[in-house]
């Protein structure tokens, strides 16, 4: 998975784009950015990957109705590399922060979790789903 920078535990390496207006937000990244999209297929569901030069730097997903008509704004979430997101999330918490959405996986892309840090910014936390690749000769299957 392409990260912002590469994957380096405590920075950051991902962007989330939650848009009151999906099409709007590409159309607008498209021309003053010349970004791409892929649609891509997780949990049951969707979302867009935004590319840079052809590299995965971050997603667009539409807020939830409910969320547009109770007034939510467009927002990014930028996410921080981690190497565990369970530990992770608790010392956020354990360090004054607030877990909002406990860890859960996106299918085939990472473990997340989404958090308020000490100040009330929104923070997530990203652990890249494993590459696949050969078994070891001897692991278990």
């Amino acid at each position: 998975m392409d990260t912002l920078g590469g994957l380096l535990p405590g920075a950051f390496c991902w962007l989330d784009l939650a848009a009151t207006d999906e099409e709007r937000a590409r159309r607008f990244y498209a021309e003053a950015f010349g970004w791409t999209f892929a649609e891509q297929r997780a949990n049951g569901g969707r979302y867009t990957r935004c590319l840079a030069g052809g590299r995965a730097i971050g997603s667009l997903y539409p807020l939830r109705r409910s969320d547009v008509e109770r007034g939510v704004p467009s927002h990014w979430t930028p996410y921080v590399g981690v190497d565990r997101v369970d530990a992770a999330a608790r010392r956020v918490a354990s360090c004054g922060g607030r877990i909002l959405v406990a860890p859960f996986d996106v299918e085939a892309t990472a473990r997340i979790a989404l958090a308020e840090d000490a100040v009330g910014a929104l923070i997530g936390l990203w652990e890249p789903a494993p590459r696949p690749g050969p078994v070891p000769a001897g692991a278990a299957g």
